[in-house]
């Protein structure tokens, strides 16, 4: 495709009745990919003959278990090939899969499945336990559970139910505006929310950034530590790779540092995806014999989730010889709308906007700001999903007309680069004078004594607003006063005193979401965290 193509130019490309399903799966077929691995799992090798038939087994699976068009089906599954089957399976049918985090608690799963009204949920074996706790009048929808992994004589096991249906399976003529899947929402900033997404967004996604950002193709293999129930993850690990013809490596395995070294250095990808949180674990990670970890398969690494340090940045292309292109994506937008590219990162930039979309810098009125002064992100492009299901008016505070107001404070400096500030409820006047947490953060993190760290707005004895700083400090560091003062000092020369934080905690981890993202609003009582 030639680089001149606009996006409007390729979805007007789209049949009106369109089926994403086919375009990521059985496309591959068309174009002679039929031999060639599409996922690695283990010691497991899926081709995409293999992945066409067994997404048709789950698509006609679901069909005689009754789930019709535009139902919600739920899946609770770890990175494994089933997710791919199940997600695209019930696309396919014109079903609507809903993956679900994880990491959640019944309470949070009973919400998901009450909410969703899903009629079925495929789920791993290792979190059925999290469905069985909760009592089943209260699910009030569901009808089926589907165990993927092992057998067992209380459920229907996916891989018997789906060996025994056929593997032929004509996709539903649904509408490339059609809803195709959701997504809900991490709740870093609250309860989560049902992102509704139609069936042209994964391409949107997939043409404009993974092929025209990160020049993926049919030769990569992708690993992303981010996982599959994640809008970042499910485009890294997902539908990015199938759309490009390349191979995904998917793990179930917990990714500590030890894991996703291990992964690299058997797998050997070229694309490598993960959280600031992670790139600081393996700049700190050590084998018992000392080495580091092997990156020298790794073309280009990304990073979303939060913004990602300069000093991260700096380190972790010195230590390992890999650029790490910091982006910005919303579970609303589904994937990058704003990325740095190959070759052009700026270190403590989010980038320039991904091609096919527009970003926008406004004052509280709507007016748009200045180069170097802090405002609102309004993003504009067509992966946007389409709203929140059963939320109005949330949908009506979030989207204005095309633009969709991320919640994210930022700044662009005169080269055109953006510039994390913080969530709009995040930065704070200190002297009269805005401050951005991420600034502070950004500075702390450039000393060598300090992994991770994370500052809040906090009244002083006369109810003035000040800094406060928690830090998690590097394996083996003296955490004591004198270190706090250095800290004090250190902030102060760097960016100027009134920065400097007041106070500082030093905590053995910070509280954030399943996908990574800081839970700031966790630490705003320091005295409780002190105590």
């Amino acid at each position: 495709m030639a680089s001149a193509e606009t996006i409007e130019d390729r979805l007007n490309a789209l049949p009106e009745a369109f089926n994403v399903a086919t375009e990521f799966v059985d496309r591959n077929i068309r174009e002679g990919r039929a031999d060639k691995v599409a996922i690695e799992s283990g010691e497991e090798r899926v081709t995409y003959r293999q992945l066409l038939e067994r997404t048709n087994r789950a698509g006609n699976m679901l069909r005689q278990l009754g789930v019709r068009s535009e139902e919600r089906v739920l899946l609770l599954l770890l990175d494994s090939p089933e997710f791919l089957y199940a997600f695209f399976g019930a696309i396919k049918i014109g079903a609507v899969p809903v993956p679900a985090n994880t990491l959640l608690k019944p309470r949070e799963y009973e919400h998901l499945l009450n909410d969703s009204r899903a009629r079925v949920v495929v789920v791993a074996e290792e979190l059925l336990p999290a469905l069985q706790s909760i009592p089943r009048e209260r699910l009030k929808h569901l009808r089926e559970i589907i165990v993927a992994g092992g057998s067992r004589q209380d459920f229907p096991g996916l891989g018997d139910a789906m060996e025994a249906s056929s593997a032929e399976l004509e996709a539903e003529l649904t509408s490339k505006d059609a809803p195709a899947f959701w997504l809900y929402s991490s709740g870093s900033t609250g309860a989560p929310k049902a992102c509704v997404h139609l069936q042209h967004d994964m391409v949107v996604c997939s043409e404009m950034y993974a092929k025209r950002v990160l020049g993926m193709d049919s030769n990569d293999r992708c690993y992303s530590v981010a996982r599959l129930f994640f809008a970042y993850g499910l485009g890294n690990a997902g539908y990015f790779p199938l759309y490009c013809g390349a191979t995904t490596i998917l793990s179930p395995a917990r990714p500590t540092p030890a894991n996703v070294c291990a992964t690299v250095e058997r797998c050997r990808p070229t694309l490598f995806f993960s959280v600031p949180t992670n790139y600081a674990a393996l700049l700190a990670h050590r084998r018992e014999d000392g080495r580091e970890c092997d990156f020298s398969s790794v073309r280009l690494a990304v990073s979303a989730g939060e913004s990602l340090p300069a000093s991260l940045f700096e380190r972790f292309r010195q230590q390992f010889g890999v650029e790490i292109l910091d982006g910005l994506g919303s579970t609303e937008t589904l994937q990058m709308v704003i990325s740095n590219r190959p070759g052009e990162a700026k270190p403590g930039s989010s980038g320039k906007p991904v091609p096919g979309y527009e970003a926008r810098i406004v004052d509280d009125e709507g007016r748009v700001v200045a180069p170097g002064e802090i405002g609102n992100l309004l993003i504009k492009g067509d992966s946007l999903c389409a709203g929140y299901w059963n939320q109005h008016e949330r949908t009506k505070d979030a989207f204005q007309g095309h633009w969709f107001r991320m919640g994210d404070k930022y700044f662009q400096d005169e080269e055109g680069y953006f510039h994390y500030a913080g969530r709009a409820d995040d930065i704070f006047k200190v002297n009269g004078r805005w401050l951005s947490p991420i600034e502070v953060e950004s500075a702390l993190i450039a000393h060598p004594a300090v992994r991770e760290a994370a500052v809040v707005a906090h009244s002083d004895e006369n109810g003035l607003i000040k800094p406060a700083a928690c830090v998690v400090a590097q394996p083996g560091i003296s955490t004591d006063q004198e270190l706090a003062r250095k800290l004090q000092d250190w902030v102060a020369e760097s960016i100027g005193g009134y920065k400097s934080p007041r106070w500082i905690i030093f905590l053995p981890e910070l509280p954030k979401t399943a996908t990574g993202k800081l839970q700031r609003f966790k630490l705003r009582n320091l005295e409780k965290l002190s105590a």
